[in-house]
């Protein structure tokens, strides 16, 4: 990615409200995850390598990689959203540009457009072995700014 765009929060308590809102998922614990990097408009999440997570090769799942891409991009448009709001994702798109080799992977993600109801975030996935980091995968996501409802889990109909 390129310069980085400057954005202002919604909220001033936004990074408490992203970190506790991360530590709820249990996807992201489950895969050994943490949310390493919070500003307004970025994030990242970094992620040791674990023999559970892999895939045939070896390499990373990419699925995990999309994992930890889509949350990096959740919690980057989530810092510009109100108090009040939530984050969905509504679309990503992945490229998957070199086996995902690496010792720690880590996804940044970063605002590039910030609209009321839709913001647009660009990603990019690293993976680090032997402290190089190769780049290893880049997408586009669409989050979904939803006001009025908590960043809580959804009560199941009785």
């Amino acid at each position: 990615m390129n310069a980085v765009a400057e954005f202002k929060p919604a909220d001033a308590g936004f990074e408490a409200r992203i970190r506790d809102s991360f530590n709820r998922q249990p996807a992201m614990h489950l895969i050994g995850a943490t949310l390493t990097k919070v500003k307004p408009g970025l994030c990242e999440v970094e992620m040791p390598r674990k023999a559970e997570v892999t895939q045939q090769h070896g390499f990373v799942h990419g699925g995990i990689v999309g994992m930890i891409a889509d949350s990096a991009a959740g919690y980057a448009a989530y810092s510009l959203f109100p108090a009040d709001a939530t984050v969905l994702t509504v679309e990503y798109k992945m490229n998957l540009m070199a086996p995902a080799d690496g010792d720690r992977m880590l996804a940044r993600a970063q605002v590039t457009r910030h609209g009321r109801t839709l913001t647009i975030v660009g990603f990019d996935v690293f993976a680090e072995k032997s402290g190089k980091l190769l780049h290893c995968a880049t997408g586009l996501a669409t989050m979904m700014c939803m006001l009025g409802r908590p960043d809580a889990p959804r009560m199941a109909a009785s």
